[in-house]
């Protein structure tokens, strides 16, 4: 018994972006991105097994952490034709049967999240399908993994201490430290991900890091000047620590039962079908 967790923002904007032909519903809407939902979610539980499934889409792209920070990610300059596609995406999702949870204040991520703590123990295995670097604090041995749907891989918790060299705990500090393009945190000048990885390896929380190089690993290149940046902008970390970090109290109100997988619900894909002009499934 398994559980997929689908970041629908992620496949929105795959979706829109990707080399699928473009559809257009009879009234001239464009609708690939709604459709490729549709699309994805059928292939997902065609080639997975399948038996609890969940999808989580931001809806606006905004949530608390814009009231944080002024830099962090929303649909400022989005693309109209994708933007306008949101609610839509949504019952495409709806119509073949998954759960879907719409977040405004909180975001899909904390969804995912939230998610992940609460029902782990009681599958086999959690699966979150995304390849967001910060969905990797979630990972927990082979209980809890991600899914790159891009490059075909799964990451497990001792696939990503390989790769980054830190605990799971450590990635939101990393990313602090390192900066997230898709959200919006810049990170702290000088810093990348190997010094990041390094500190993080030894000092587990960025707040832990010594204000004394002496400490530090002596692999670290640059020292005195990252270490005068650290002390300067500390604050500014913590700030990014928060917004990276994942909230696991949504308030999300079904059961393990509720997410059950029980096949496309016929009545409700007939209607979004004969709403979008989607002839075949």
């Amino acid at each position: 018994m398994k559980l997929h967790l689908v970041d629908g923002t992620f496949e929105l904007f795959r979706a829109h972006y990707s080399k699928r032909p473009p559809f257009f519903a009879p009234d001239g809407r464009d609708l690939k991105a709604t459709i490729g939902i549709a699309q994805s979610l059928l292939g997902l539980i065609k080639y997975e097994q399948v038996t609890h499934l969940a999808i989580a889409f931001d809806n606006p792209i905004v949530s608390f952490r814009n009231n944080l920070f002024s830099g962090y990610k929303s649909d400022e300059g989005m693309d109209p034709a994708l933007r306008s596609q949101f609610d839509g995406a949504e019952e495409a999702a709806r119509a073949v049967g998954a759960v879907v949870w719409s977040m405004d204040e909180f975001e899909a991520d904390d969804a995912l999240a939230t998610a992940a703590a609460l029902f782990k123990d009681q599958v086999e295995q959690v699966r979150i399908l995304t390849p967001d670097k910060d969905l990797g604090q979630c990972l927990d041995g082979k209980r809890v993994v991600q899914v790159d749907v891009i490059r075909k891989r799964e990451i497990d918790e001792a696939a990503m201490r390989e790769r980054r060299g830190i605990s799971p705990a450590s990635i939101p500090d990393y990313l602090a430290l390192c900066g997230d393009d898709a959200d919006g945190i810049p990170g702290l000048p000088g810093f990348g991900e190997r010094t990041a990885s390094l500190l993080l390896a030894k000092f587990i929380h960025l707040d832990r890091i010594p204000f004394d190089k002496r400490e530090w690993p002596p692999e670290v290149r640059g020292a005195d000047r990252l270490l005068a940046v650290l002390r300067e902008q500390m604050q500014d970390a913590l700030l990014y620590r928060t917004l990276a970090t994942l909230r696991r109290d949504v308030p999300l109100t079904e059961t393990l039962e509720d997410l059950r997988y029980r096949g496309v619900p016929e009545e409700r894909m007939a209607a979004f079908r004969d709403a979008t002009g989607w002839a075949r499934l």
